[in-house]
């Protein structure tokens, strides 16, 4: 229902107020414990905003160091001793030119996360 609706149903019906102190006092109860719970979903979104937002930043950092890394220094696998250091870095260097796409994906997510209307989405 609208206002106009509400508007409407309440001059039509005539609702008599009473002037009981338990209701004024349940209704004041209702009332905060209503306020409790948009406090605390204002919380959780605010939370997990954050999780994203640093979710995005660290993956942008730490996807930023490894293409500077394939890219800028060469390294020769074979020269590199077997063991997890050169799989890994065999498996960067097959997945190379997938690393920037994915780069630029965790960077436009991050400007379009934080260009969202600031009033709704607070930090």
């Amino acid at each position: 229902m609208n206002d106009k609706n509400i508007e409407d149903f309440l001059r039509s019906h005539r609702p008599v107020a009473t002037d009981d102190p338990a209701f004024l006092m349940e209704t004041n109860r209702r009332l905060s414990e209503v306020e409790g719970i948009k406090q605390e979903v204002d919380l959780q979104r605010r939370h997990g905003r954050l999780a994203l937002i640093s979710a995005l930043v660290s993956g942008l950092v730490v996807g930023v160091l490894l293409a500077t890394l394939v890219f800028l220094h060469p390294i020769d696998i074979a020269a590199l001793e077997s063991g997890v250091i050169s799989d890994a870095y065999a498996f960067i260097e097959k997945w190379r030119y997938a690393l920037l796409p994915l780069i630029a994906g965790c960077a436009i997510a991050l400007g379009l996360t934080l260009g969202r209307d600031r009033k709704r989405f607070r930090l």
